[in-house]
C-alpha cells in the first residue's frame, strides 16, 4: 500500500542551536516533509541577521543537513514594512513549490509566536513550532547531551555576559550563568552557530576569528577552519 505524501514544509532557518534541533524533532516526528530551510539575511554584509553568521558557514550548513537553501536579503536597519514585503515574497514562493507548513524554532515568546501565525494565515500557510513549551534548561542539556555542537556568535551584554561570545557552549558554560540569562537564550540574550549534531551528515569545522561591538551587541566572527 503506497502512503500519502507527507505535507511539505520549509524551516525558518537562523544558523542556530534551536532551528537544528527544530530540524531534528520534525525530521524524528514524521508528520511533514521538510524540503528547505529558509533564512534572512543582511544583504550589505552577507551575514544572517542577528547571529552575524557568514552565508558561507550557513550555505555549508544546508549541505550538512542535505536541504536546499532558500535566502531572503533584507537591507541593514530593515523597515518592518519592507521586511514583510520580502517574507511575503518568500512565501509566496514557497506556495508555488508546494509548501504548505512553516517550522519554527520558537520556544516560548507568545507574542512572536502570535506574529508568525498572523503573518502566515494571510498566505494560508500553516505554522509548526516542534519546540514549543520545552522547559529549555533540559532541552540545551538535551542538544548537548545528543552531540549537538553550537557556538555563541552574538551576545546582548545587557542580558548576558559579554565574555560568552566566541565559546562554545557546553554544560560548564550554562552553569556559570546567571540564574536570570535563559539556558537556550530564547529572550535575545545572546545566538549561536549550530555546527554539528543529530540532524547533520557531518561536523561544520569552524574556529572564532575577531570580536566587534556594534549596536549595543558584541559579535564573533566565526571562519571556517580545516576539519
Amino acid at each position: 500500500m503506497i502512503e500519502p505524501a507527507r505535507p511539505r514544509a520549509w524551516l525558518a532557518w537562523s544558523s542556530g542551536k534551536d532551528s537544528a534541533w527544530a530540524l531534528h524533532e520534525a525530521r524524528r516526528a514524521g508528520a511533514v516533509d521538510i524540503v528547505g530551510l529558509l533564512t534572512t539575511y543582511t544583504e550589505p554584509h552577507d551575514r544572517v541577521s542577528m547571529h552575524g553568521v557568514r552565508l558561507e558557514l550557513v550555505r555549508a550548513q544546508a549541505a550538512a543537513v542535505g536541504l536546499p537553501l532558500v535566502l531572503v536579503p533584507i537591507p541593514a536597519l530593515c523597515p518592518d514594512q519592507l521586511y514583510e514585503a520580502r517574507m511575503a515574497e518568500a512565501m509566496a514562493a514557497a506556495r508555488t513549490a508546494g509548501v504548505t507548513h512553516v517550522a519554527f524554532g520558537d520556544l516560548f515568546l507568545a507574542d512572536v509566536r502570535a506574529y508568525r501565525e498572523a503573518q502566515l494565515a494571510k498566505v494560508d500557510l500553516t505554522p509548526m513550532f516542534p519546540l514549543w513549551g520545552r522547559d529549555t534548561t533540559a532541552l540545551v542539556n538535551e542538544m548537548l547531551a545528543a552531540g549537538v555542537e553550537a557556538w555563541v556568535t552574538c551576545v546582548d551584554p545587557r542580558r548576558a555576559p559579554a565574555r560568552l561570545a566566541g565559546q562554545r557552549l557546553t554544560t560548564a558554560l550554562l552553569d556559570a550563568l546567571p540564574p536570570e540569562v535563559d539556558r537556550c537564550f530564547e529572550h535575545g540574550e545572546a545566538h549561536t552557530f549550530a555546527a554539528a549534531g543529530p540532524a547533520f551528515a557531518h561536523p561544520i569545522a569552524v574556529r572564532p576569528g575577531v570580536i566587534v561591538e556594534r549596536d549595543g551587541f558584541i559579535f564573533a566572527d566565526l571562519r571556517p577552519a580545516a576539519p
